[in-house]
């Protein structure tokens, strides 16, 4: 067999993976759990050993490097840099490998698949897709189900459509990507009678997608693409009344969608409720902001902005939980990455819609006639880039670029789009001959190296610690399940502190040698303190292992540490109050327990306890 025959066959196989990662991405959730992620991580390992195979087998193989791939190398350089002097090794390094997965992917896209026939594959690949996760997500909206796939959904999801995707935000997100793309083709692609009505069905679909997910983001990040979208074909006299008619099917969908659900007030009920809660994102802003003033250039590190936010916390029950995320990607880039990383990742999407724009007329045909004006190309970069518009706005409200299906679909979307660049010019087409072929084969291979490392290391750490998660009521078997995770990443705070909190649970059980169980279960919070120093967590448990111990002069400085870490969290008051119990110091426990309740009243049952237990410690205050 011949090197150009390996070759085909190695596109085919380029073709293949991607499609792989795009097609299990959303349907495993969003692969926003590691033990998923971890397997998009091998089909890209898979996916770069390819395309290293190409530039040696053909020699002629050529790379297309448009202006659009030096703003995301600089971006993917600088992820490198910010890594190594992160706070916490493990959640940097996690975040710097979806960085660097985004940006093969990307740079894989656009020299492989650059060709019209693949890009069509890839496109009804994604609008197949989406058509069936939307009916999915309709049929969730109009029965009420309460599951994803075997998942049981939150409370607050259960009366919207969330498809394969557990929050559906994520998923508003996702489809608002593809709409633009389905829509354009319907309109404006070059397609035969039969093909539009099914990419228009498809996509009718997708917009009743949209609408099940009752997600404000989402609609109106639809919206601002939809008003795009008609704006510039109502300009187009050829295309105003099929405009319209297909503005009218929206409006249909979206009654006929909204009608058939009949939402009883128990659905209205939680439909409000998430509402509300979206309000109280727009609290976490602030902290966030305050954090990246004092962090200006280069922010707190990637992925710190949920553990350092506690020691930004203002007083307020509403942000007593984990917030996870900033819930606006521009403000948590400014957390995360400071203002350097906002401006590399900003060049990326300035560059690429100025070059979109100056490439436009050259991916259209000619302007004679309506059949004329019909081109697959000009509809992919017309629908490619309104569908990535839809998460640019979307992501003022929320964070789906850090739901690695929406990421890795964006991803896509932008190397289809760059791949049609080369119709402008012919001056981004690079022969891969010496000494460029060198530099692309080192890269490649430190690439496959790394991320072969790490994702075996990742494998193997998630097999433990799914055991662990499996083992809940039996803590000789989850115990050792943590020590295997630990031992194949040490770096992991997480694993280290469960570990401990299973020792800990074990020895205040009281059986025989329970001072020794509290004494290694010490060890362990001392593990999670070095490795993430930002906890509180770790220190308080540790002040509680004392505590237990009776070793009570040495268990303040810890809780005081951990009131440090979350001066305004109610957790690290309350047990503050129960360290204070436990020392017999009854007026100083009620202050501490009466502030932690007035931090967080719903579900604070440490506080309530103990209090209902102080007023017969301290006869007065039953009397007040």
């Amino acid at each position: 067999m011949d090197r150009l025959k390996l070759d085909d066959w190695c596109e085919k196989a380029v073709l293949g993976l991607t499609l792989a990662i795009l097609i299990f991405s959303p349907l495993a959730i969003g692969c926003v759990r590691p033990q998923e992620f971890v397997v998009v991580q091998w089909l890209t390992v898979a996916l770069l050993a390819i395309w290293l195979c190409r530039f040696w087998l053909n020699p002629k193989h050529r790379l297309l490097w448009t202006p659009v791939c030096w703003a995301a190398l600089a971006f993917m350089i600088y992820a490198v840099i910010r890594y190594s002097f992160s706070d916490i090794e493990y959640l940097a390094r996690q975040e710097l490998i979806r960085v660097l997965i985004y940006g093969f992917l990307l740079f894989a896209i656009i020299t492989n698949l650059h060709r019209i026939e693949l890009t069509q594959i890839v496109f009804i690949t994604l609008l197949t897709l989406g058509m069936l996760i939307s009916l999915y997500a309709l049929y969730q909206f109009l029965s009420g189900s309460e599951y994803v796939w075997h998942f049981l959904r939150p409370e607050a999801y259960r009366a919207r459509g969330s498809g394969t995707f557990i929050s559906p935000n994520n998923l508003a997100c996702y489809l608002a990507m593809l709409l633009p793309l389905g829509l354009a083709y319907t309109l404006t692609g070059r397609l035969t009678h039969v093909q539009k009505v099914l990419v228009g069905y498809a996509s009718l679909a997708i917009f009743a997608g949209i609408v099940s997910t009752v997600s404000r983001g989402g609609w109106l990040a639809t919206a601002v693409t939809l008003v795009c979208f008609f704006a510039f074909l109502v300009r187009q006299r050829d295309y105003r009344l099929q405009s319209l008619f297909l503005g009218l099917a929206l409006a249909g969908v979206a009654a006929g969608c909204l009608g058939l659900a009949k939402l009883s007030e128990g659905r209205k009920e939680k439909l409000a409720a998430a509402s509300a809660t979206k309000e109280v994102r727009l609290r976490i802003w602030q902290p966030a902001l305050a954090m990246w003033k004092d962090h200006f250039w280069f922010g707190v590190g990637p992925d710190h902005f949920d553990t350092r936010f506690r020691q930004y916390r203002p007083p307020d029950d509403a942000l007593q939980v984990r917030p996870g995320r900033v819930h606006n990607d521009y403000i948590n880039t400014l957390a995360d990455w400071g203002l350097v990383g906002l401006v590399l990742v900003g060049s990326v999407w300035v560059v690429f819609y100025w070059e979109v724009i100056r490439s436009w007329k050259y991916v259209q045909r000619s302007q004679n006639d309506l059949a004329a004006k019909r081109s697959n190309k000009s509809s992919l970069v017309f629908g490619g880039a309104l569908g990535l518009l839809a998460i640019l706005v979307h992501a003022f409200v929320d964070f789906n670029f850090h739901i690695p299906a929406n990421a890795l679909l964006a991803a896509a979307l932008l190397g289809l789009v760059i791949g049609h660049f080369r119709f402008a010019t012919e001056r981004y087409w690079f022969t891969a001959r010496w000494p460029l072929k060198i530099v692309i084969t080192l890269l490649l291979l430190t690439g496959v190296t790394y991320l072969g490392m790490q994702s075996w290391k990742h494998t193997i750490e998630c097999h433990w610690r799914v055991r662990a998660e499996e083992s809940l009521n039996n803590p000789t078997n989850r115990i050792a399940a943590f020590k295997q995770a630990y031992a194949i990443e040490p770096k992991n705070s997480e694993t280290a502190y469960d570990l401990g909190e299973t020792l800990r649970l074990l020895s205040w059980e009281g059986g025989q040698g329970y001072q020794e169980t509290a004494a290694e279960a010490m060890t362990w919070f001392e593990k999670a303190m070095k490795l993430n120093p930002y906890d509180p967590l770790s220190n308080i448990r540790y002040g509680m292992c004392l505590d237990w111990l009776e070793r009570h002069g040495e268990a303040e400085p810890y809780f005081k540490k951990a009131l440090a870490l979350d001066p305004n969290g109610f957790y690290a008051s309350a047990h503050m109050g129960w360290h204070y119990f436990q020392v017999g110091d009854y007026i100083a426990s009620k202050k501490w327990f009466e502030r932690s309740l007035n931090l967080y009243w719903a579900e604070n049952p440490i506080a309530r306890v103990y209090l209902e237990i102080l007023k017969q410690k301290i006869p007065e205050t039953s009397n007040r």
